[in-house]
């Protein structure tokens, strides 16, 4: 059990609920699968920008030109390094918990929001995990547009991934316990 987590949801428990485990992703900055494509097209939007942005100062192009290329320097600036401190803020604000009938994920930039899954209606329970026994547990279908291993990185596009535990330690432990609380109830609905 995770000392923040715990703490941090257990305001969120109804009476008689107990937490059986708490966590919270990975911390600091992480690269992703999404990455091999990301990381090149921001360095690519990022540079034909700055040569835009020259270009109009370089020939006194009119000062619309040069207004409108700030916009695209700022966002070619959050895509090659904004996205990851971003990224890493919000998995530190992101908490998750486990009680004998729901699945709690905490999370939030400015504001706090909290989700509540039904351990008896969870449509769908996908682990994966990686060599040092981390991962990710989703629960439900991805049901985005683009391949799911570009959402996790591209900005807004993690809307349209399934509610998870994602990069946590010990992920199939996390899964177990998981599977155990929603036969237990099952039995004691």
């Amino acid at each position: 059990m995770n000392p923040a987590a715990t703490l941090e949801l257990t305001r969120e428990l109804g009476p008689g609920e107990r937490l059986l485990w708490s966590g919270q992703p990975r911390t600091g900055i992480r690269l992703t699968a999404g990455d091999a494509f990301h990381i090149p097209f921001s360095l690519f939007w990022a540079g034909f920008v700055c040569f835009w942005e020259y270009s109009v100062i370089q020939h006194g192009g009119p000062m619309f030109f040069l207004l409108w290329g700030i916009p695209f320097v700022v966002m070619g600036l959050y895509l090659i390094a904004g996205r990851f401190f971003l990224d890493a803020y919000r998995r530190r604000r992101t908490f998750y918990g486990l009680t004998d009938s729901r699945i709690l994920i905490a999370s939030g930039f400015f504001t706090r929001a909290v989700t509540g899954l039904d351990l008896g209606k969870l449509a769908q329970l996908e682990i994966r995990e990686r060599s040092d026994g981390s991962g990710t547990i989703s629960f439900g279908p991805y049901i985005g547009s683009m391949p799911e291993w570009m959402a996790g990185s591209w900005p807004g596009a993690g809307k349209q991934l399934p509610p998870r535990f994602e990069m946590i330690e010990s992920a199939r432990t996390v899964y177990n316990c998981i599977r155990e609380a929603q036969r237990a109830s099952a039995v004691g609905a």
